[in-house]
């Protein structure tokens, strides 16, 4: 077997500034994986473009300083978590489903990785994807996702991770549109998540949306698409990926001398709705944009 050497582009670029990539099939695929786990794999994922590989697969070297630095944990807890994720890695799988030509169902199924290596009492460890994972990792050119990895590090939820990859892949629209029984599948919600949509909403879809908002200053709505007015069949969530921060007091709307942009439209909210449904603090634009926002989700202001 080929040798495979570590990674040598960018030593010097923080592992939380690096890209994480990945297929959309696979984005969209259960992924089978706890928090410390995705972690892991989310780690080696960032480092793909720096690592050689051969036909068994991309190795990569993960240690406890940087897996400490990246997700604000102690060294030693650090090594302890990547050791437990490196073992459980080893029989995770990822799943997609999909209806074949014939219409039946096929499944796919993908081993995460093929070994695991310790290197106990120096903190680091060795970990090689399998060989059909690969293809959905690298030289991606068309239907990939790509998120940094600092964009999600601070998350303390599986789910919201999963929620974030699943907008991340409509990035330039900012509209997600997803089929429910998609949603549960990509989200692997418990089966009473899945059979009760109240238990969805309350267990994964709200906190998810709360801890994006509070960590990543995301701007998110989202709403339940109903079939024929009664059966919840899809979601859709409205986003900003980047929200401006707060304009100045003087660009506030409430302010009393608030400069007015020109034209008589914004995002197609008209100047009148916008300084009637303002919240305190926003300028013109962050208004409209949320206006129109809630209007697309059936919303009121």
């Amino acid at each position: 077997m080929a040798k495979l050497e570590f990674g040598k582009n960018s030593p010097d670029t923080p592992v939380n500034e690096l890209n994480v990539n990945m297929s959309n099939a696979l984005v969209r695929a259960a992924h089978g994986l706890t928090l410390a786990e995705k972690r892991v794999v989310s780690v080696c994922i960032a480092k793909t473009d720096s690592v050689r590989q051969n036909k068994e697969g991309y190795r990569f070297k993960l240690t406890a300083d940087e897996f400490a630095e990246t997700f604000d944990v102690d060294t030693n807890t650090a090594y302890e978590q990547m050791v437990f994720a490196g073992d459980n890695l080893m029989k995770r799988i990822a799943k997609k489903i999909e209806k074949g030509k014939s219409g039946n169902i096929v499944e796919h199924k993908w081993n995460w990785m093929s070994a695991v290596i310790y290197h106990h009492g120096e903190g680091w460890i060795e970990l090689e994807f399998s060989h059909y994972m690969t293809p959905h990792l690298t030289l991606l050119r068309q239907q990939f996702t790509s998120y940094k990895l600092k964009q999600a590090s601070d998350l303390r939820s599986i789910y919201s991770w999963r929620l974030f990859e699943l907008l991340m892949q409509f990035k330039t629209t900012g509209v997600l549109h997803i089929d429910i029984g998609e949603f549960c599948h990509a989200m692997e919600a418990p089966e009473s998540a899945v059979k009760d949509f109240a238990q969805l909403r309350k267990r994964i879809i709200e906190p998810a949306v709360a801890e994006l908002k509070a960590k990543n200053g995301m701007d998110i709505e989202w709403a339940a698409k109903r079939q024929g007015g009664r059966k919840i069949n899809a979601l859709e969530f409205v986003f900003l990926k980047q929200p401006r921060p707060a304009p100045p007091a003087t660009d506030s709307i409430p302010a009393k001398k608030a400069r007015k942009p020109g034209g008589r439209t914004i995002y197609g909210v008209t100047i009148a709705d916008i300084e009637k449904l303002a919240l305190a603090g926003e300028s013109y634009e962050t208004a409209a944009a949320r206006i129109a926002n809630n209007r697309k989700l059936g919303l009121s202001g």
